[in-house]
C-alpha cells in the first residue's frame, strides 16, 4: 500500500497549498509536488483496453477504457500511458500481470478489465486495479448493467481508481445542471440543460419559451430546483429527474430567486424581494412553512448552507458594498467574513465544510476564490474578464464556474483547489450557472 500512502501524502499537501500557499518545496519518491508553483507531476497510470470474447464486447471494452483514461487525465492528478508503450499484452484477468514489464514503462498503477455478455442481454464488467511497485492488488469488483449504461460503468471505475490512489472519493459519476444560452443578446433563450460531468449525454429539461435561472441539485435525491419566468412572473420550481415531473414551490408576492436546498433535502433557503428589499427566507418542503432569517434595509441574497446545516453564508451590501456574511441557520449571529478589496458575491459552501467559494469583482475583472468559513486564508484560483457562479464537485476538490469574454458568450470551466488544471467543459451551446450533482445512486 506504499503507493497509495505516498500519493495521499502529496494530495494532502496540495490541500494545504489551497489554504496557505507557503513558499516551500515537497517531494516524495512517487509524486513530485512543487508547492511554490502549485504544480503536481501527474502519476503515470496504465489502463488496458478492456478485454472481450466477441467483437461487440471488445468495442465496449475499448469505449469504457477510453472514458476512464479521459476522466483520469482531466483530473490533472494522473497521466495515462499510451497503449503502444505496453510490453505485456494482458490476455486474461486470472493471472497477475508481469510487474517488471509495467515498471519498465514507469506505470505506477495498472487497471485491467473484461466485458462479458450475459444471457439476459446485460453486460458484466470485471475490473482489477494493481499497485505495480507494490506488486499487489488494490481493488477488484464487477458491475452488471444494460449495454447503454457503459459510460456510467466507466465513470464508476474511474472513481474507484481515484479513490484507491488518493484516499478520497472520486467525482466522475456525476452530472452537471446548467443554463443553456442561445440567440441574440437582445432576445436570449435560456433553457435548463443537464449532462454528464464530461459533457456527454446532454439533454434539455425545459422548453425554449421559459427563461430559467439559478438551477440547483438537492443533496441526496434526484430532485432539483430552479427559477423560471415562463408565466411572466418569477416562480421557483421543483423538478424530479426520476419522474420528469415538476411542481411550483410557491407563488410569492415579489421576486424570488437564488434557491438552494438544505443539506437534508427537506427544505430550501432563498431570497425574496419585497417592495425593493431583498431578504433571506427558508421553507420546509413538507409543510411549506416559511421563516424569515434576515431583516435589513440592505440587499441580502445568495444564501448557501454549510454541509451540516448549522450555518448559512450569504451576500449583503449592508456594509456599503457586496460582501460575504455568515449566520446561524435560524438567522442569529450574522457576521461579516470578507474584507479584501472588491465586491464579493455568489458564495457556496464546500461539501467538505472547510471552505467557501465565491466570486470577487475588483479592478474591472472577476475572479473565483476560496476562503475559510471565518474569512481567513482567502485565495484567488482564477480570474478573467468575467468568471462567476462557482459550484463544487461532490468531493470538494474541484470548482466549476462560467467564464465570459469580451464579445464571447459564457462557457463552463473547472479549476482545482491549487488554482491549476484550468479546463473548459464542452457544451453544445453557451452555458452559465452550473450546478454539480452529488455522486449518482
Amino acid at each position: 500500500m506504499r503507493l497509495m500512502k505516498s500519493f495521499l501524502v502529496s494530495l494532502l499537501a496540495i490541500a494545504a497549498i489551497a489554504i496557505t500557499a507557503p513558499p516551500s518545496f515537497a517531494q516524495s519518491d512517487r509524486v513530485h509536488v512543487d508547492i511554490e508553483q502549485g504544480h503536481l507531476d501527474p502519476m503515470p497510470v496504465a489502463v488496458i483496453d478492456f478485454l472481450g470474447a466477441s467483437a461487440p464486447a471488445q468495442q465496449v471494452g475499448r469505449d469504457i477504457s477510453g472514458v476512464i483514461r479521459a476522466d483520469l487525465e482531466r483530473s490533472g492528478l494522473f497521466r495515462t500511458i499510451g497503449t503502444d508503450a505496453f510490453i505485456e499484452r494482458i490476455q486474461g484477468l486470472e493471472v497477475p500481470p508481469r510487474f517488471a514489464d509495467w515498471k519498465i514503462i514507469d506505470a505506477q498503477a495498472l487497471a485491467v478489465g473484461e466485458v462479458q455478455a450475459l444471457p439476459d442481454g446485460r453486460i458484466r464488467v470485471v475490473f482489477r486495479l494493481w499497485d505495480v511497485f507494490g506488486e499487489s492488488q488494490l481493488t477488484a469488483f464487477q458491475i452488471d448493467r444494460t449495454p447503454d449504461g457503459w459510460r456510467r460503468i466507466a465513470h464508476r471505475i474511474a472513481d474507484q481508481i481515484y479513490e484507491q490512489l488518493t484516499g478520497e472519493r472520486g467525482y466522475f459519476d456525476t452530472q452537471i445542471l446548467f443554463v443553456s444560452e442561445s440567440g441574440p443578446r437582445t432576445a436570449r433563450v435560456k433553457r435548463l440543460m443537464i449532462m454528464d460531468q464530461d459533457g456527454a449525454n446532454p439533454s434539455f429539461l425545459t422548453g425554449p419559451n421559459a427563461m430559467v435561472l439559478t438551477p440547483r441539485f438537492a443533496p441526496n435525491t434526484r430532485v432539483l430546483t430552479y427559477m423560471s419566468f415562463e408565466t411572466g412572473a418569477p416562480r421557483v420550481f421543483l423538478y424530479n429527474l426520476n419522474t420528469n415531473r415538476r411542481e411550483v414551490l410557491g407563488d410569492f408576492p415579489g421576486m424570488t430567486f437564488a434557491p438552494r436546498f438544505r443539506p437534508d433535502g427537506n427544505g430550501i433557503v432563498f431570497t425574496l424581494d419585497m417592495n425593493g428589499n431583498s431578504e433571506i427566507f427558508t421553507m420546509d418542503l413538507n409543510s411549506r412553512a416559511r421563516q424569515r432569517l434576515t431583516n435589513h434595509a440592505a440587499i441580502d441574497t445568495s444564501p448557501s448552507y454549510s454541509p451540516d446545516g448549522a450555518q448559512i453564508v450569504f451576500n449583503s451590501d449592508r456594509g456599503g458594498s457586496p460582501q460575504l456574511y455568515v449566520m446561524n441557520a435560524n438567522g442569529s449571529g450574522q457576521r461579516r467574513i470578507s474584507f479584501g478589496e472588491g465586491r464579493y458575491s455568489t458564495p457556496v459552501w464546500s461539501p467538505r465544510g472547510d471552505l467557501i467559494a465565491f466570486t470577487r469583482q475588483s479592478g474591472g475583472r472577476f475572479a473565483i476564490g476560496v476562503m475559510r468559513p471565518d474569512g481567513s486564508g482567502e485565495r484567488i484560483l482564477t480570474e478573467s474578464y468575467l468568471d462567476e457562479s462557482p459550484t463544487w464537485s461532490p468531493n470538494g476538490r474541484v470548482i466549476m464556474f462560467f467564464r465570459e469574454g469580451q464579445g464571447q458568450g459564457p462557457q463552463l470551466w473547472s479549476v482545482d483547489l491549487t488554482g491549476r488544471n484550468l479546463r473548459r467543459i464542452p457544451t453544445q451551446t453557451d452555458a452559465s450557472d452550473p450546478a454539480w450533482s452529488p455522486l449518482l445512486p
